[in-house]
């Protein structure tokens, strides 16, 4: 247990769940579900129960370093790396990755993101727990699958070498990864049985990662592996700020993980939303007998169906005649928007932006 370190990661802005995820307080610092912890608490009470507290970081984008030691204050601020810019995954698992490797050489890791959801965490646990037992001392890159329970075309896809045999928590060599496939493709994909959901959750020891940047992407490796002197020093925030710079923008998924040899896939099941947009949020949060998700206090409904709605819980909202519509309000924001179109959501920010000024985003 003292070998396994958790990184999670916290830069997003996650602007699909606009107004309530805005710019200052991004959606993995919400209570998106109304349960009285924010997403970010969450994921860090789950994985207090596979490392010890002190072998847990945060990587986050500087502009929410505060925002994290306040809302997880356990943590100390070594175990917060800023990121001076976004630069996606690729980045933040290298610098995490080099800094726990200086901190401890037989480090065995777990990777995830801030703002997912698991309904049954036990069963997460477990399988956590089975896929660094795996990654201990064997020179692999583990990644955590998703048996597909209908053929969404939201998520990206691991292909995985099929042996037929029936085990919970299975390991097996991975053969491809799809982006997120059309309607037809992911139909095909779930009747192989051959396909699972990509949960973007990793597994590695620090050694075996470091390794797949110096092969694969050697040119990130050597930004990230000349800070050794530099990390856990007053130097490291200098340095950061130098290596971001030179930084391409690129995923851990399309910079190693699509073209390394040695990527297995556990196949599990727990329960798993990467909570993406607002069709994913009203499918975990409690409906009424008119098939209404509704978070907030004081909500009066009349012929209201199969809606999503979030106020605060001191205002009173009354609706009536809305069928399949996303209605929520936030820090003076309102919205209300077809649930079929919230792929529009993104423009609506931007256009926002551009007329409105960025007060509002």
């Amino acid at each position: 247990m003292k070998n396994n370190y958790c990184v999670i990661m916290a830069g997003g802005v996650g602007s699909r769940f606009w107004p309530m995820s805005r710019n200052a307080r991004p959606k993995q610092f919400l209570d998106i579900l109304g349960t009285g912890k924010t997403l970010i608490q969450q994921t860090y009470e789950r994985f207090l129960q596979v490392c010890p507290k002190e072998n847990i970081i945060v990587v986050t984008n500087a502009d929410y370093t505060s925002l994290v030691l306040e809302q997880l204050p356990d943590m100390k601020p070594d175990q917060v790396l800023s990121e001076p810019s976004r630069r996606n995954t690729a980045p933040c698992i290298a610098y995490a990755a080099n800094k726990i490797l200086k901190r401890n050489p037989d480090a065995n890791m777990v990777v995830a993101p801030s703002d997912h959801v698991i309904l049954k965490e036990q069963a997460f646990v477990d399988a956590v727990k089975g896929c660094l037992d795996f990654t201990v001392d064997k020179d692999v890159l583990l990644t955590l699958g998703i048996k597909p329970s209908r053929p969404d075309t939201g998520y990206g896809y691991i292909q995985f070498i099929d042996d037929k045999t029936e085990q919970v928590n299975k390991i097996s060599k991975v053969k491809t990864f799809t982006e997120k496939p059309d309607l037809e493709m992911a139909k095909f994909f779930l009747q192989t049985g051959e396909f699972l959901w990509n949960a973007g959750i990793f597994i590695w020891s620090a050694k075996s990662i470091v390794k797949a940047f110096k092969e694969h992407l050697p040119e990130m490796d050597a930004i990230f592996s000349e800070g050794q002197a530099a990390y856990d020093t007053a130097a490291e925030n200098d340095f950061i700020h130098k290596a971001y710079e030179q930084c391409t923008n690129i995923s851990i998924d399309f910079a190693i993980m699509e073209k390394a040899k040695n990527v297995h896939v556990m196949s599990a099941e727990f329960g798993w939303s990467d909570l993406g947009t607002y069709g994913s949020l009203y499918e975990h949060v409690k409906h009424d007998e008119h098939k209404n998700a509704i978070v907030g206090k004081s909500v009066l409904t009349y012929d209201t169906y199969n809606c999503i709605v979030n106020v605060p819980k001191d205002k009173l909202v009354v609706l009536q005649g809305l069928d399949d519509y996303i209605v929520v309000e936030s820090d003076n924001i309102l919205l209300v928007c077809r649930k079929t179109d919230e792929q529009q959501i993104r423009q609506f920010v931007s256009d926002v932006k551009m007329k409105k000024g960025d007060k509002f985003v």
